[in-house]
C-alpha cells in the first residue's frame, strides 16, 4: 500500500491494514479460522493468489506467524501478539456497522457460503444432545448447487456439508437467504419470519422448542440500528440519527 507520507500512528495503522481483505483476514482469525480451507470459506470471493499475498503481507508485517497444528501434520496461521491487540479495534468496527450500516446491505452483498460458516461457528454444540445431531437448511430461492445445507453436530463439534450426508434431519429450516440472513444478523426474529410465512422451522419438538439455547446469533445481532425515525422534509424522506 501507498505510504500516506505521515508519521501519525493512525496513519501508519492504515497503511499496515487498509488493504482491501486484510482486516477480514483479521477477523477470520480472531474467529478460529487457522488454515486455508477455512479463510476461503470465511472469505468466499477472495482469489487464492491474494488469499496468499495478503497472508504473505500479515506475517512480514509481524501480526500473523505460522504454527505447527496440535497433531504437528499441517501448519496453521496464529494471530502474534500484535494481531491479537486488534481484536476490539476490528469489533469496534463491527458494532459500529451494526449501528449504522448494516441498513445498507443489498442483494450483492448475500452470501450463503458465509452466512452458512458463520452459523457454523455460532452454533452451540454443548446445548444438543450427545448423541449425532444434524440440522438442514434449505433455501427456496437458491439454484441447486447452493439450495441445500447441513451442519452435523456429534460430541460439541460442527461440521458443515454441502452435500447430504445420507442422515435424517433432526431440524429442518426452509426459508430464502435474505430472511436467514436477516435472523442471525438480529434484525428478525424466529416467531416473525414464521408468522409471516418466510420461514418454516420444523423437526423434533424438543430440539425446536430449545432453539434459543443452541441456536445462536450473530455477536452483533443486539445492536440496534441508530437510523431510528423517518422523518419528510421538502417532500423528501430523511432518516434522522439517534442513539439508542
Amino acid at each position: 500500500m501507498k505510504s500516506y507520507g505521515q508519521f501519525c500512528p493512525i496513519a501508519k495503522a492504515c497503511e499496515a491494514l487498509g488493504e482491501r481483505w486484510t482486516l477480514l483476514l483479521i477477523r477470520e482469525l480472531l474467529c478460529g479460522s487457522h488454515r486455508y480451507n477455512d479463510f476461503k470459506r470465511g472469505l468466499p470471493l477472495i482469489s487464492p493468489t491474494m488469499l496468499s499475498q495478503r497472508l504473505s503481507v500479515l506475517q512480514a508485517r509481524g501480526l500473523v506467524e505460522l504454527k505447527l497444528s496440535d497433531d504437528s501434520k499441517s501448519r496453521e496461521y496464529h494471530l502474534t501478539q500484535a494481531g491479537l491487540e486488534l481484536e476490539p479495534i476490528v469489533m469496534g468496527l463491527g458494532e459500529w456497522g451494526a449501528r449504522w450500516v448494516r441498513s445498507q446491505m443489498s442483494d450483492e452483498d448475500l452470501s450463503v457460503e458465509l452466512l452458512m460458516w458463520d452459523m457454523r461457528r455460532t452454533i452451540n454444540g454443548s446445548a444438543l444432545p450427545d448423541n449425532r445431531t444434524v440440522l438442514h437448511f434449505e433455501f427456496k430461492d437458491l439454484d441447486k448447487s447452493y439450495r441445500h445445507w447441513w451442519m452435523l453436530a456429534d460430541g460439541g463439534e460442527i461440521d458443515l456439508c454441502v452435500d447430504d450426508p445420507g442422515f435424517d434431519a433432526d431440524v429442518d429450516f426452509v426459508s430464502d437467504l435474505r430472511t436467514m440472513t436477516a435472523l442471525w444478523l438480529g434484525d428478525v426474529s424466529v416467531a416473525a419470519a414464521e408468522a409471516s410465512g418466510t420461514l418454516d422451522v420444523r423437526g423434533a419438538a424438543l430440539l425446536i422448542k430449545n432453539l434459543p439455547q443452541w441456536f445462536m446469533f450473530s455477536g452483533f445481532a443486539k445492536i440496534k440500528s441508530g437510523f431510528v425515525e423517518s422523518s419528510t422534509i421538502g417532500g423528501d424522506s430523511i432518516e434522522v440519527a439517534m442513539k439508542r
